[in-house]
């Protein structure tokens, strides 16, 4: 038995997905579906059970998982924005931790997400080096949150036994519920079908102009094929870099979608609020060579290539994965 927590999310049923293409259909999903349309993600996925989040830790206090294979931590409010630091604490440190333990006692693989907000403005560089991790400075609680759990894991000498992955800018289909913490990918296309043209921020940094701030760009189907290489390779643990391993820009981006969409390029930029001013990364580019390392050799799709993937597969025929 596999459990996919958060598998009623974007990665958590991108991963059930994939599982389910490669015969796996033993899978317990754990998520939480709230009043959105989160549920959809599920139609179509096979898995042997559901279970919400909350009672899936009173499985695990009875004791009654201690067969299972292996856990995928998913779960976690992934809002940059969010303003409960205690929600953020109980919710993505203090369960993520919970289920670590777990692991450890019964010997059941565990992996987890950590995020790429960790890194901060990027000032410190973007190497998932676990003796680094203390000296990271997060601009918001979510990226903090993260952090904490991974400083647990090197204050306690437990990658040597479990994996944290460290996700970048992931985009792709099954992320419609997000509400405004959906990728840019997703509110442009939705722009560029209903205006005919895009908005992006303006740049407050003398180093890059309008457009030209840079992210590194992920598409899900690749982050989900480097999350499971670390179920399928057991003896590999550690915390990992999971993104392309090539910045680009914004404009780089809704050209692609532009493109895809058959559309003429037409960009507005606009002014960035302030309150964002302070927070906003003006590059991230996930550094892969640990990843490599261990062995990983699939090509990762290009920009353009999972754009014109995402928006002629789903967003055009307005469908998910797994239909």
């Amino acid at each position: 038995m596999i459990v996919v927590t958060g598998g009623a999310g974007f990665i958590g049923s991108a991963i059930v997905w994939e599982l389910n293409r490669r015969g796996t259909k033993e899978i317990l999903i754990v998520d939480e579906l709230g009043t959105d349309d989160k549920w959809k993600n599920l139609v179509g996925l096979q898995f042997e059970d559901f279970v919400n989040k909350h009672k899936f830790i009173d499985r695990i206090d009875n004791g009654a998982l201690i067969n299972t294979d292996a856990i995928i931590h998913m779960g976690a409010n992934s809002s940059t924005t969010e303003k409960d630091a205690d929600h953020l604490f109980n919710n993505n440190y203090l369960y993520t931790k919970i289920l670590a333990e777990f692991c450890l006692k019964n010997n059941i693989r565990f992996i987890y997400a950590s995020s790429a907000a960790t890194y901060g403005d990027g000032s410190l560089g973007f190497n998932d080096d676990e003796s680094k991790c203390e000296t990271l400075r997060p601009l918001n609680m979510y990226g903090y949150s993260k952090s904490m759990l991974d400083i647990w894991a090197v204050n306690n000498d437990v990658f040597k036994k479990i994996v944290a992955l460290k996700y970048f800018n992931v985009f792709g289909p099954n992320e419609y519920h997000k509400g405004d913490m959906r990728s840019v990918v997703h509110k442009a296309f939705e722009q560029v079908r209903d205006t005919g043209k895009v908005k992006l921020f303006k740049s407050r940094n003398p180093k890059y102009k309008d457009g030209e701030q840079m992210r590194d760009f992920i598409y899900v189907k690749d982050a989900v094929n480097m999350t499971l290489y670390f179920l399928d390779n057991k003896n590999i643990n550690g915390l990992f870099n999971i993104g392309s391993g090539q910045a680009r820009t914004w404009n780089d981006l809704v050209t692609a979608l532009f493109k895809a969409m058959e559309k003429p390029v037409n960009i507005d930029y606009i002014d960035l609020p302030d309150y964002l001013a302070n927070k906003y990364q003006y590059f991230t580019e996930a550094n892969l060579s640990k990843l490599k390392s261990a062995g990983y050799k699939k090509e990762i799709a290009s920009l353009e290539n999972g754009i014109n993937d995402y928006v002629k597969s789903y967003l055009l025929r307005k469908i998910y994965l797994g239909m």
